[in-house]
Order: C-alpha cells, then sequence, then structure tokens
C-alpha cells in the first residue's frame, strides 16, 4: 500500500508483539521477512514488545478503538464486512484506516529447516538481539 508514497524507502520498521504468527521465535515469520526483504530490497528493522507488553503498541491505541467502534452493532459475518468495516473507519481529527484482504490460502504446519534459517541475512541489534534485529536483502547473481 505505501509503494506509491514511500517510493525512496531504503528501510522499514516493524513494531509486533512476541506472540502468535509473528513471534520472534517464529522461523516462517523470519523467512517471510526475508523474502519480502529480498523482493523490495527493504532493510527490516524488527522490534518485538516483550512478552506481556503488546498493550503498548500504538496501533492498538490510535486505531482498534475507533474500529471497535465502527464494528458496535454490525453483524460480522464474513471477511469482506470485517476488511470493509476496518477500512472504513475514520476520525474527525484525520486519521484514514487502509485495509484489503488477503484471499491467499496458506498452508499449515510449515515446518522451517535449520538450512532455510541458516542463510537468512538477519542480524540481531545489540539491546535483545532476540526481540530487535535486522533483516537485510540478499545479493543475488
Amino acid at each position: 500500500m505505501g509503494v506509491q508514497q514511500y517510493a525512496n524507502a531504503k528501510e522499514l520498521m516493524i513494531t509486533a508483539d512476541c506472540g502468535g504468527s509473528n513471534g520472534y521465535r517464529v522461523r516462517l515469520w523470519k523467512l517471510e521477512l526475508q523474502k519480502f526483504s529480498d523482493e523490495t530490497g527493504l532493510e527490516i528493522h524488527v522490534h518485538h514488545f516483550p512478552p506481556g507488553t503488546s498493550k503498548w503498541n500504538k496501533i492498538e491505541h490510535r486505531m482498534f478503538s475507533y474500529i471497535s467502534k465502527n464494528f458496535r452493532g454490525k453483524p460480522l459475518l464474513t471477511q469482506e464486512t470485517v476488511v470493509n468495516l476496518i477500512a472504513n473507519t475514520t476520525t474527525k481529527t484525520g486519521l484514514k484506516i487502509q485495509a484489503v484482504l488477503d484471499a491467499n490460502e496458506y498452508s499449515k504446519g510449515r515446518e522451517i529447516s535449520d538450512e532455510e534459517i541458516a542463510v537468512l541475512n538477519i542480524s540481531g541489534e545489540i539491546f535483545h538481539p532476540e526481540w530487535n534485529y535486522i533483516v537485510k536483502p540478499r545479493l543475488t547473481n
């Protein structure tokens, strides 16, 4: 979504909680970040919130309360309904949310081998390298 607005970007910073599919230990998360970095040429800085502190996530404070208000009283029967309600969330102060449905199907239980992990271009930062790391594009010939 940000390709046009940030066409000259060289880096991307992601803040994420420590659980779920984007947890700091999740191998598939790191593999897919590497693929994204390779495809876009972006250096990706990842900063996970320590366990139990996802409430510090600014996205939750800035967006989720308004999204919840927009959901109020509406039956959430389909994925399209949910995405449309999220995408139509705005505030008087100018908050506009963009959302699209990812209709791709993803296989479950994909195991990432030690060999796949060994070729990732990921380096830990000084402070808690398990939670804070950089994914750099791999050079291709």
